[in-house]
């Protein structure tokens, strides 16, 4: 069915956002950066599963209303669990700094031998 040719590439986009966004919790800097960035995939990723549900289930009027309030309550509830998650790390003093990968420090180690020569 047409459900079907529509549903199934959201589904892949879907995991592929999810991926981007485990691959970015890795690679990012600090705290609040990596907060940010698992709160937007989660949203994202989150939404287009829903919506490649309630695309495959268009005929039932049941699924639709019940996709139609996870889609809502997703809306609503996703940012507002970020912001309080990095306002509490905010407020017990976790520090803005930056986290290097061993890529960078070697890098760093480099350019620094490079400076003192």
């Amino acid at each position: 069915m047409i459900q079907e040719f529509i549903a199934i590439p959201l589904l892949v986009m879907s995991w592929i956002f999810i991926m981007f966004g485990m691959v970015a919790i890795f690679r990012l800097t600090n705290l609040y950066t990596r907060i940010l960035s698992a709160a937007t995939i989660d949203t994202v990723g989150s939404l287009t599963i829903l919506i490649a549900l309630l695309i495959a289930n268009i005929t039932s009027y049941e699924y639709v209303i019940r996709f139609t309030l996870l889609i809502g309550f997703l809306i609503i509830t996703n940012p507002i669990s970020s912001h309080v998650n990095i306002r509490s790390a905010y407020l017990t003093g976790v520090p803005i700094k930056r986290v290097y990968h061993e890529a960078d420090k070697t890098k760093q180690n480099e350019k620094a031998g490079e400076l003192n020569a």
